[in-house]
């Protein structure tokens, strides 16, 4: 009575200030203003399926995002190594000025001499072959932009499973609430009857002490219900990769079938669809054409060489008519290498181990998944017998709880036994909730390693 008093006397002020700063309005308009302020109900909060928060999460979610990004870098690799295929032209514009008649003296074999001038022209290179390096390394390329488009599939699939997981989460939480508050009011029944027949010494105040204890265990459970609910609702929005926190309204899934009897059957399908295998395949062979790429740094590059230009002024005091104005020039070189310290020779060997070393990352990741198929293909179908069982659980609890009260009521038991009951069937009412979300989240563990969630 205290809250509901100070609410009205705080919405008479609310009214009061509304008077006083819209007169034109009127006092009838700000009496519907002040009372739709005070009455006006919360709004529902929002729906949420769990489709809508996969693709949400799919949207928004940085890591997808962050992957994306990397598969768009890794497909430009491939523009930068085919860029060998084509010429380079470059333009040149060139103005000197020097002592007329010297030479250059140092760091050159053949002397060069010195002269005023200015002049425009381009370069063109082409390479002719190098006997199959660039053709390697833009396969590589290639292969780490399919191996970057896997991890960029595998990091969807994780945020597809951070999903599901806090959304059953959240709706676990939301369902143990509901049992919480069932409880509270229950016990809250019990408690006032019996208080109601203590007065009239039908009960000892001990019966009343008992109720009042199963009352407090109940609030105790509504708390931390409540503090559960807060919590799955704060992972559900890092799932979604948003920081607003909305307590959705989350609509109820179908309940999966029983898993595949033939785990290996599932082990099988693993190998073949995991993104992260996918990728690592696709790693290992670029390793294996970065070796070939290596290799071939030990035969010879052939290129084509042109130059032309124009000079528009040349000192022709000191050089008359030496240097015409045009000029151009064309040249094959064909570059052999001899010796380089074992340069290429350690390149081609590093390849060389980076290739091994990518066979058994592959082979070790093959074996952890093959784990946890069969781990979890265990795990979940524990958590589906689980359910028929808690469900039995409950039913028993239920008729244990209604027999306990008839006795209790005609005097053939005591209250303990009857405090007992209601314990077991709120623990009862809670196994059967935990069951039924406990193989929805197993089971989408279960997808997730066979590569089939969705």
């Amino acid at each position: 009575m205290k809250l509901e008093n100070g609410t009205r006397k705080s919405g008479v002020r609310s009214r009061n200030a509304v008077v006083r700063a819209v007169p034109a309005i009127g006092r009838r308009g700000a009496f519907l203003l002040a009372a739709a302020a005070l009455f006006a109900q919360p709004a529902t909060p929002p729906q949420l399926t769990l489709a809508d928060a996969t693709a949400m999460a799919l949207k928004n979610h940085p890591r997808v995002l962050a992957a994306q990004n990397e598969t768009a870098a890794q497909n430009q690799r491939i523009v930068e190594q085919r860029s060998a295929y084509f010429p380079t032209v470059n333009g040149d514009l060139t103005g000197s000025a020097a002592n007329i008649g010297a030479r250059i003296g140092a760091g050159f074999i053949s002397t060069s001499r010195l002269f005023d001038r200015f002049g425009d022209g381009i370069q063109i290179n082409q390479l002719i072959t190098d006997f199959g390096r660039t053709p390697n390394l833009v396969a590589q390329s290639r292969l780490q932009a399919g191996a970057s488009q896997q991890d960029y599939q595998a990091a969807r699939y994780d945020v597809v499973l951070a999903v599901n997981q806090a959304y059953y989460e959240a709706q676990r939480a939301q369902e143990l609430v509901k049992v919480a508050r069932k409880t509270v009011e229950a016990r809250q029944s019990l408690s006032t009857q019996v208080s109601e027949l203590a007065k009239n010494n039908l009960r000892s105040q001990l019966d009343v002490s008992f109720a009042d204890v199963n009352v407090a265990k109940a609030q105790l459970l509504v708390i931390q219900t409540q503090n559960a609910v807060t919590a799955s609702f704060a992972q559900l929005a890092r799932a979604l990769g948003t920081q607003q926190i909305v307590a959705y309204q989350l609509v109820a899934e179908p309940l999966p079938p029983s898993p595949q009897p033939d785990v290996e059957a599932l082990v099988v399908q693993a190998l073949q669809n995991r993104p992260e295998l996918a990728s690592y395949r696709l790693t290992r062979e670029a390793a294996y054409r970065l070796v070939r790429a290596e290799h071939d740094l030990k035969l010879p590059t052939a290129s084509f060489v042109g130059v032309g230009g124009y000079l528009p002024y040349v000192d022709q005091i000191t050089l008359p008519r030496v240097i015409p104005q045009e000029y151009a020039g064309a040249a094959v070189n064909v570059q052999i290498p001899i010796f380089n310290g074992h340069l290429f020779t350690a390149r081609e060997e590093e390849a060389h181990y980076r290739a091994l070393e990518a066979d058994q990352k592959l082979r070790d990741l093959e074996e952890s998944v093959a784990r946890d198929v069969r781990t979890a293909w265990a795990n979940a179908q524990t958590a589906y017998q689980n359910i028929d069982v808690t469900a039995q659980y409950l039913r028993a609890a239920a008729d244990a709880l209604k027999l306990s009260q008839g006795r209790y009521q005609l005097g053939l038991a005591d209250i303990v036994a009857l405090t007992d009951a209601e314990l077991n069937e709120t623990e009862a009412e809670i196994e059967s909730t935990n069951a039924k979300y406990d193989y929805q989240n197993l089971n989408a563990a279960l997808q997730y390693t066979i590569g089939a969630l969705r």
